[in-house]
This record gives C-alpha cells, sequence and structure tokens, in this order.
C-alpha cells in the first residue's frame, strides 16, 4: 500500500521505518522545516533512504487550504495518510484525499483528554489508566472513529516521561504498523466515539500552572508530574520562583523553607524537597529548576553554588575535545562551542539530551550519564566538569543513613534497618506503603516494614575482594545476625548461629574462590577447510537477576543464590519472604560497609502477588531464581515465559522418603532419622517427609524414638497411632507446633503424599527384603528433591541410591549439606542448582566464537 507520512519527531521516525520493514510503500513525508539548521528524525531518515520530502511550514493561511502545497501533496499519490505524530493543522481536503482516508495517532484513551497535551492532562488528573488511540481523522478536533485502542496502568509514581517510554512511545509504533496491516488487509474497524466521558483540555503555560498548595498531597504530586519539565508546575520558595520536577512521596527530616500557598514550610532534606498538602500528607520534590531553565538536585537548594573546578590531566582534555565535537554535532547552528555555550538556549531539544547521553557513553569510555545530567551542567564547561568528576568516580557519596529499629535481647541491642535497598540507600517504598513483621515466638509486631519494587539501575563489578570482605563483615556481626534470625524466623539462637549464619558466611567465602575462575573452553573443529579455524567458548553474566526466598532459612537461603549469582558478575534485586525480611536488610547494610558498588544488591520486602510478581514480569530481569511451593513455581515459570522468557531455576517442594533397612546402625538411624525430621522444627525444604522402615525393626525403631522423648501418649504399633513428644527446640508458645509421630501410615492417605513443613514423623512399614518395593513406593510422589537410605551394606546402599528419583541422596547420614556440593530436585521439585560450581553455571551463559586466522 502506498503511504504518506505526515508528522515529525524520533515517533514519526520509528512509524516510517517500521512501514517499510514490513513491505509498504512510503511515497512521500511530510514533515516540518530544519530548525536552527538541524532537520528533523523523519526528514533525516527518509532523505537518507531516497524518500520524497516536503518541509511546508504551514498548510494553510487565514484557514483556506494553500494550493501549490496541496497539489504537491496530491502528486505523490498516496492510498493511505498516517499521521503519527503531527503538529500541523492538515486541509480537509488532504485528510479525505486518499482512497482509505487518514488514520491519527493520539495518546490518550479517547473520547477522554482530546487536545495537544493528553498525557499531561492524563496525570494531572490522577487517571490510572492511561494509554493511546488510532483513530479515522474526520472535521473535528480528535473524534473520529476509533480503529483501535490499547491502554496501560499509570504508576503512582510515573511521568511524562516514563509513561510515554514504557508504553505510549514502544506500543504506539507497534499499534501504528498493525492498524496500516488491517487496512490493508480490509480488516479495519470503524467504531464511533462517543461523547459519554468526553474531555478536552488545552496546552498549560506558565502563567497557569502554579501549584496550588491548598490542595491534598496527591492532587499536588498529580499537577506536579503532569506539567513535566516544560511548562513546568511552579512555586514561590523564599520569595523566588523555583520549576518541581519528579514528585514522590516520603517524610523524612530536613531544612524548613518557605513555601507560598503552604499550609506549613517545605523541608530541604537528602532526598530533596518535602512539601506538605492541605491534607498534612507530604510529597517530595527531586529537582529543582530555576527561571533560566538551571536544574539542580533539591537537596542542593542550600549547597554552595560552584564547586571547585578541576584541573583536566591531558587525557581528560583529549575527551572534552570528543565531547565538545559531539555538542558541535548536535548544535549544528552554532559556529564555536565554548566554555560558555549553553546547551538548550542555543536551540537543544529534549531528544538532543538523549542524542547526547547516548553518543558520550559510545565515543567517551561507556561513562553513563542521565538525562538529569543534562540538566543540571547545560553550558559546556559545568557539562565537562561534571563528566570529569563521573569519569574519576568523584561524585561526592554522602554517608549511609538508616532508620533503624532496635531490641534489646540476647545481652545485646540489635539494630534491624526496614526500608527497601536500592541502589546502595534504604529508601522509602515509592507508595509509601508498609506492613507489620510479627515475632513468632511470642507474636508481637516489631515494626513497620516498607514494600514495593522500583526500576533499578545496575553498575560495577563484583570482585573476589568484595565477596570475601563482605563475608568477614558477617562474620563480624555473627553474634547480631543469629539474634535477628531468631528473632525474625523462630530459628533456635545456636542453630541460627551455627548454620543459619555460619553455613552462609562458608557460601560466600567459597563462591569468593571462584570470581576469577571462570572461564570458557577451547574447542576444535574438524569441518571446516581450510583448518585455519579457532573456536572458543566464554562465560557471560546474564544481566540483573532476581531471587526470591523464604522464611525458613531467611540468610542461608540468601546466601545460597545470591554468592553464585554475585560471583558470576551479575547485580540481583532479592525479595525476602514477607514475613522474615530482618536479616536480608541487615545484610543489606553490611554490603555497603563491605564496598559493594552500589546498585549491584538491592533488596525489596512485600508480598509475592506484588513485589514476586512485578519480577516474574520485568522485562529487564534475566533470571529468576526462587525456592518456594510447587504450585508458586508454576506461577512463575508462566510469568517469567510470558514477559521475556527469562532463565529460571526452581527449588521447590518435597515429600523426601527415608530408607530404614534393618541392617543399619539402629542408634544412628533413630538420631539421623529424628534429625532428618526435626531438624529446624521440621521447617526444611529436604525435611525426610516419609519414613520407610523394614518391617522386622519397624516396632523397636518406633520404641526408641519415642524412648528419647518426654511421656509418649499412645502405644507403639498402634495402626495409625499418634505420638507426642518434647524435642529440645525453643519454647512451645507463639507459633510452634509440638513434634509429632504418625505410624502405620498406608500409601494413599493425605500426610503420605502433600509435604508438611513442620515437625510431623510420617513412618510406614515395608516387607523384609523387598528392596524394590519400597523403591517403587519412595519413587511414587512427583517430588524428587532429597532422599536416604540407611544400610551397613555398601552394594545394597548404592543399588538403593542409584534408584531413587532425587536431586539429593544421603547414605548414613542426613541433611549432611556442604557449600561444595550440589543442591537442587527432579520433577515437581524443581530443576536447577544452588551450592557448588553447578550454581554458577545457573547465572551464566556461554557464547561461541570462531575466529579464521
Amino acid at each position: 500500500m502506498k503511504l504518506a507520512l505526515i508528522g515529525q519527531s524520533l515517533f514519526g521516525q520509528e512509524v516510517y521505518t517500521n512501514l517499510r520493514k514490513q513491505g509498504h510503500k512510503v511515497v512521500g513525508v511530510f514533515t516540518v522545516p530544519d530548525k536552527d539548521g538541524k532537520a528533523d528524525p523523519l526528514a533525516v531518515v527518509a532523505e537518507k533512504d531516497g524518500t520524497p520530502v516536503f518541509k511546508f511550514p504551514r498548510w494553510r493561511v487565514k484557514g483556506k487550504p494553500i494550493p501549490e502545497v496541496v497539489e504537491a501533496y496530491k502528486a505523490v499519490g498516496a492510498e493511505l495518510n498516517v499521521m503519527p505524530f503531527c503538529s500541523q493543522f492538515i486541509p480537509m481536503n488532504v485528510i479525505d484525499f486518499p482512497k482509505h482516508g487518514s488514520i491519527i495517532y493520539h495518546p490518550s484513551i479517547l473520547p477522554r483528554h482530546r487536545g495537544a497535551s493528553a498525557i499531561n492532562w492524563t496525570l494531572i488528573e490522577g487517571d490510572k489508566k492511561a494509554g493511546f488511540s488510532i483513530f479515522w481523522a474526520d472535521d473535528g478536533l480528535d473524534t473520529g472513529p476509533i480503529l483501535l485502542q490499547q491502554e496501560c496502568p499509570v504508576e503512582p509514581n510515573d511521568t511524562v516521561d516514563t509513561l510515554y517510554n514504557r508504553f505510549l512511545f514502544p506500543e504506539g509504533i507497534k499499534a501504528m504498523v498493525e492498524a496500516v496491516q488491517l487496512i490493508a488487509d480490509g480488516k479495519a474497524p470503524k467504531i464511533p466515539q462517543s461523547e459519554e466521558g468526553a474531555s478536552y483540555e488545552g496546552i498549560q503555560k506558565k502563567s497557569n500552572a502554579k501549584v496550588n498548595m491548598a490542595q491534598p498531597a496527591e492532587v499536588i504530586h498529580n499537577w506536579i508530574r503532569g506539567h513535566d519539565k516544560v511548562p513546568g508546575a511552579w512555586v514561590v520558595i523564599d520569595g523566588k520562583v523555583h520549576f518541581l520536577n519528579n514528585s514522590l512521596g516520603s517524610v523524612p527530616a530536613g531544612q524548613p523553607v518557605e513555601v507560598e500557598g503552604a499550609s506549613q514550610p517545605g523541608l530541604i532534606a537528602k532526598s530533596g524537597l518535602i512539601l506538605f498538602g492541605s491534607d498534612g500528607k507530604a510529597l517530595q520534590v527531586k529537582n529543582l529548576q530555576f527561571e533560566d531553565r538551571n536544574m539542580i538536585p533539591a537537596s542542593k537548594y542550600f549547597s554552595s553554588d560552584e564547586d571547585a573546578s578541576l584541573d583536566l590531566t591531558d587525557d581528560e582534555k583529549e575527551m572534552a575535545e570528543k565531547i565538545r565535537a559531539i555538542w558541535k554535532g548536535i548544535l549544528s547552528n552554532v559556529p564555536v562551542i565554548d566554555d560558555t555555550t549553553d546547551f538548550f538556549k542555543s536551540g537543544a531539544a529534549s531528544m538532543d539530551v538523549v542524542r547526547l547521553v547516548e553518543e558520550v557513553k559510545q565515543k567517551c569510555g561507556g561513562v553513563q550519564l542521565q538525562n538529569e545530567d543534562v540538566y543540571m551542567a547545560t553550558t559546556f564547561q559545568s557539562f565537562i566538569q561534571m563528566f570529569v568528576r563521573r569519569l574519576r568516580g568523584e561524585d561526592q557519596e554522602e554517608e549511609l543513613l538508616i532508620d533503624y529499629v532496635t531490641k534489646d535481647v540476647n545481652n545485646m541491642t540489635v539494630k534491624m534497618p526496614h526500608q527497601c535497598f536500592i541502589n546502595g540507600n534504604f529508601e522509602d517504598a515509592e507508595d509509601g506503603k508498609t506492613y507489620n513483621t510479627v515475632n513468632p515466638t511470642d507474636g508481637s509486631v516489631r515494626s513497620n516494614f516498607l514494600l514495593d519494587i522500583v526500576y533499578l539501575q545496575h553498575n560495577g563489578n563484583f570482585w573476589t575482594c568484595f565477596v570475601c570482605s563482605l563475608a568477614d563483615l558477617m562474620e563480624e556481626h555473627q553474634e547480631e545476625l543469629a539474634t535477628i534470625e531468631t528473632l525474625d524466623s523462630g530459628a533456635v539462637y545456636t542453630l541460627a548461629l551455627k548454620t543459619h549464619v555460619g553455613m552462609s558466611i562458608q557460601t560466600f567465602r567459597y563462591f569468593a574462590g571462584w570470581c576469577d575462575k571462570i572461564q570458557g573452553s577451547t574447542i576444535p573443529i574438524n569441518q571446516a577447510r581450510p583448518n585455519r579455524n579457532l573456536t572458543f567458548t566464554k562465560k557471560e553474566p546474564l544481566g540483573v537477576c532476581a531471587i526470591v526466598i523464604p522464611w525458613n532459612y531467611p540468610l542461608m537461603m540468601l546466601a545460597w543464590k545470591s554468592a553464585a549469582c554475585l560471583a558470576a558478575g551479575n547485580t540481583l534485586v532479592l525479595k525476602p519472604a514477607q514475613v522474615t525480611p530482618l536479616t536480608a536488610l541487615k545484610f543489606a547494610e553490611l554490603t555497603v560497609k563491605a564496598g559493594i558498588p552500589k546498585g549491584v544488591i538491592n533488596i525489596v520486602p512485600g508480598s509475592g502477588g506484588l513485589v514476586g510478581q512485578r519480577m516474574s514480569d520485568h522485562p529487564d530481569i534475566r533470571k529468576l531464581g526462587f525456592t518456594g511451593s510447587t504450585p508458586i513455581g508454576k506461577q512463575i515459570m508462566k510469568s517469567c515465559a510470558v514477559s521475556n522468557l527469562k532463565k529460571v531455576s526452581l527449588e521447590l517442594g518435597g515429600k523426601s522418603p527415608l530408607i530404614i533397612f534393618s541392617d543399619c546402625d539402629m542408634d544412628k538411624a533413630v538420631r539421623m532419622g529424628m534429625s532428618s525430621v526435626y531438624f529446624n522444627k521440621g521447617e526444611n525444604c529436604i525435611a525426610a517427609g516419609r519414613l520407610f522402615v523394614e518391617e522386622s525393626i519397624h516396632d523397636e525403631y518406633i520404641r526408641r524414638v519415642v524412648s528419647r522423648t518426654s511421656e509418649p501418649q499412645g502405644s507403639p504399633g498402634q495402626a495409625g497411632g499418634l505420638f507426642h513428644f518434647h524435642i529440645c527446640l525453643f519454647m512451645l508458645t507463639g507459633f510452634f507446633m509440638e513434634p509429632t509421630v504418625f505410624t502405620d501410615v498406608e500409601d494413599h492417605m493425605f500426610i503420605a503424599k502433600e509435604e508438611s513443613f513442620g515437625p510431623v514423623m510420617v513412618v510406614s512399614k515395608f516387607k523384609d527384603g523387598d528392596v524394590d518395593g519400597v523403591l517403587s513406593r519412595a519413587n511414587n510422589t512427583e517430588f524428587g528433591l532429597a532422599s536416604g537410605v540407611f544400610t551397613r551394606d555398601i552394594n545394597k546402599a548404592m543399588y538403593v541410591s542409584e534408584r531413587l528419583e532425587a536431586g539429593t541422596v544421603f547414605v548414613n547420614t542426613y541433611n549432611k549439606t556442604d557449600v561444595a556440593a550440589p543442591f537442587g530436585g527432579f520433577k515437581q521439585s524443581g530443576f536447577g542448582k544452588d551450592l557448588g560450581e553447578e550454581a554458577l553455571h545457573e547465572y551464566l551463559r556461554t557464547k561461541a566464537v570462531t575466529v579464521e586466522y
């Protein structure tokens, strides 16, 4: 189909490019004239392709079409006008001329927010949904029949930029191409717009963009973010006009400032400017712009205006000249770029900011700037000074501020962070929500914990010295960590010290040794002729990885997954179990002390339904490691597949069989059998969920189990007999359950099939000598995490271990995990491994490179 593209901007450029890829012929591009000697992006790419480009300054004069302009348009012979983004008024005899008419992209869910500032008003009005419409042009203002629409949720802190970049831009481009194809196929609908709910809003100007402070905080927040950088919502602070950007929620301490019209003074805090609405609720402003459009972080309002000027090295001077060339390429209308040249006063626009940031990254050593850096250093000299500080790593780092919750316990005062740990800082949730975490010993509420997920930045490499330093700090704080773990998960303190914390330290030390030993291999290839080829493999990190861990071993599960992830060179965002976030947040504090670069490790407490689901769905996360239940594992796997086909490793439920033969060491089998069930209160993924005891020793085995307890109730051998007894776990108060034994359990019973995840021993008999029969029963489960066998016969032990369908088999022992041994399940107990060298492969990808020399 022959198309005329009428419009402009990067959006128009992408629509043009994608339509050509789909085989459509663009017979003409009609766009705006060059500005300050620079062509519009749509014109640039079209001219490069040899497509006819017309740059009419206007199509009408005094409301009437300009004949020569209309004739030039008609001459291209378009069958459809495609208007992806058009700021000009197009005459109706152009709109209606093609065989198929004209279609227009509009960034709102019509009929709501007709007019030129639809995205802004979507935010100003506090809409919960945003979206776009592609409609057939008519003689009204955005009133034509709908061809297609798409919508997305508006996040609490979306801005015009985030909404546009996340959804309206990428999905809008795809939808424009889809709409054209529907028309070409004769399947495009024309759905009349309803006037119910219709609205029209004009373009905002500085004169009417002042913030009315006599409103609730949420209304003020929406007003600020909806006005974007231009025209910019503004207030009068200490008698001067200041424009506001990036409003968020939170109330830290700060230095007061007078805000005109506000019910109480604002606060300049470490995190920005805090304003208060008429309802007393707070919102936070990150950046301030002055009337000359220069921007500063709001937190620097009281700081000195100028930093000391840096003396540049020869290499830095060479880099500065590269940047000067980049500025010259963008500001082609400026004869000479000198120190005083102002980027924006020289005609640069927002799309030039994006170009500058990308070109600096590509041509200047990969230094990553943000768009806001350009707004805060608008002259060439200030930009170079900012760049060199970033290059040297001299960005001033302020002391980490932590809002602790404290508790006097175990002869010490433990200090527990309670906020999200994002990009090296403890922060409130974006929406300010909190939840309570409970002490399982007595049911008391300890503190409020903040939840949400924030888009992450990641940077830096993870070196052996960092991991070793982190392990050393964990060892230095091991008693505090064990005490917090006891408070949070109800673990026995000594067990928490030895296993929860002790094995976590061992895990980080083990993987510290792998950081500099990850390597590929050289592969001979024989089929290629002449044989002057080399093939080698490289092991590369995946990027950003998500980790979701359970509540039974909070710190140890963190260590098992994150140590391998970090050693492989990835960054991570970890969600601890909602009920046990404390040691993860304390761990986050220690990572800062260990010098781990900002953004490498991020801890986000919260619910699985909110935070975990967001991780599964997030398009920038490349791997998700999960330990938890099988049903949730299935849901995660599905979400990871649908989102971006993430790599997944799952350690899920278990019903681990333990087979005890009559030729075992009875004392050891009793002792280890009880440990296999009751270790860590039975809250153990590899707990022996079912004991099979050979018939000739069954009653004696049960008698000995009972004899190791106090005051057994019931009698051994009783069918379905129930025994209660006490083992020194912690205390049987709060949320603790008494240890329990079920005997003579049959295969069809619920407790024989399902994981109990508590102090419940399930015992079944098997006939003497029936090795294959008990193996069949042991394997008759969808789980396959662990298993065990007790026998003095090594041949029998090896025969059984080879046939047990489980990721781990213990012989004459149980729970004997080690940081060097891989750990993971079969069947519906999941796939992938924690610990050992195998774990590294879960966080790496293999690239094959073939070279002819």
